[in-house]
């Protein structure tokens, strides 16, 4: 009785070698695909928006078909932080281009696709940055990827609210984002 106990015990764990670790090891490459694919996404849409001075309704919606391509569901988050040239009072600088002297605001996601699609019909969804704004984009996936359950099994350790892809890229506008 106890050799057949050990050779079901054996055959598990072959099976487990077998099966369960090369199918984790396949989804963790795919994990790691999705995320150079969603980084270079993120970081082309930045570069985008920098050299333009503009946030459009089409390169927004080629982001979003971009890393939805992966498989996975993402929230995507989008801070303009605009130059506030009115420098101080107290200040000696005569313009506001010293931008270590400037105030930023922010602007965020909500507020830029609620302007892009309010201006859809005249402007064609553009949000206009000038030069000094702070562009700074994040993406992290909201779905659970298959290795993210695979581990979920196997390791309690990992937790539930934790997400697996994710990419950030910002950069500073360095033309005006209007045409004259």
């Amino acid at each position: 009785m106890s050799d057949s106990l050990i050779t079901i015990v054996a055959i598990f764990l072959a099976a487990i070698l077998m099966f369960i670790f090369p199918l984790m090891s396949i989804a963790e490459r795919s994990d790691d695909i999705a995320q150079l694919t969603v980084q270079s996404a993120v970081t082309e849409f930045v570069n985008t928006c920098v050299n333009t001075g503009k946030i459009t309704m089409d390169e927004y919606n080629k982001l979003v078909n971009k890393i939805s391509a992966t498989g996975n569901t993402y929230d995507v988050e989008i801070e303009v932080k605009v130059v506030d040239e009115n420098v101080g009072k107290k200040s000696a600088w005569t313009q506001g281009t010293v931008y270590g002297e400037n105030n930023y605001y922010s602007v965020y996601t909500s507020q830029i696709m609620n302007y892009m699609a309010s201006m859809e019909g005249e402007g064609d969804g553009v949000y206009t940055m000038k030069e000094g704004d702070i562009i700074s984009v994040s993406v992290k996936n909201s779905n659970k990827t298959l290795s993210q359950t695979i581990r979920g099994i196997f390791y309690s350790i990992s937790g539930s609210g934790t997400y697996q892809i994710a990419a950030q890229s910002s950069g500073m506008v360095g033309s005006n984002g209007t045409s004259y």
